[in-house]
């Protein structure tokens, strides 16, 4: 094929701003993110692009090395320096003790010490913020794991509870500065609730462990002094 058919063919085209290259044809691929000189030879080597496409390609290289590539910070995961509180509630106490023993594996896994774990126990899904806001307030924890289910039920009581929980939650780690973690179930069913405590969906007590250790981390190094 000529160089003249291979132009034909072949369309340079910029897609969603200069860092986007498409090499489009009949029917041609959407176009590929491309972050590199290199990445960009090796994807247009893939579509078998003609050679005569350097000039472009270096121009989006240089216009590329020249963005700004911020620095992204994460929380690692390691809880061994750090001291832990769960609240959980008492009621639907079959489903919200497997969200308990999920947390606590999951502290465990990541290098907890057991006398740095201490779990608190409240009638309802409703103690449950005060609790977490006057244990994030004492001083003697890194971070609050609030655990506990609600079911619907036939009137609005769901509703209520489940907003109210929600919010004095986040209240609680607005106020204090200290990561405060929702774990709570709210679920239609108690087959649902069931689900999310470990069976299919995973165990959200777990999941929660992993969200305090993540953003404990994540506190220390970003807002620690010096």
């Amino acid at each position: 094929m000529s160089a003249q058919r291979e132009r034909k063919r072949l369309k340079l085209s910029p897609c969603r701003g200069p860092s986007h290259l498409a090499v489009l044809g009949a029917g041609g691929p959407p176009a590929l993110p491309v972050k590199s000189l290199s990445g960009q030879f090796t994807n247009l080597m893939r579509l078998r692009a003609s050679p005569i496409l350097q000039k472009q390609l270096d121009s989006f290289a240089e216009d590329l090395e020249r963005r700004l590539q911020p620095v992204v910070h994460e929380g690692r995961l390691n809880a061994e320096a750090f001291s832990f509180a769960i609240v959980a509630s008492r009621w639907n106490e079959f489903i919200s003790a497997r969200l308990v023993e999920g947390a606590v594996a999951g502290l465990e896994r990541l290098g907890a010490k057991e006398e740095r774990v201490a779990i608190y126990q409240v009638p309802g899904a409703f103690e449950i913020p005060s609790l977490a806001l006057r244990l994030a307030e004492s001083g003697k924890f890194d971070a609050i794991i609030c655990l506990g289910t609600i079911i619907r039920g036939q009137t609005p009581h769901f509703e209520y509870i489940a907003s109210e929980v929600a919010r004095g939650v986040a209240y609680a780690g607005l106020e204090t500065g200290l990561p405060v973690v929702f774990g709570i179930v709210t679920a239609d069913t108690v087959d649902q609730a069931i689900d999310r405590a470990g069976v299919k969906l995973g165990n959200k007590g777990f999941e929660a462990a992993m969200t305090a250790v993540e953003l404990v981390n994540l506190y220390e190094e970003t807002f620690k002094e010096g």
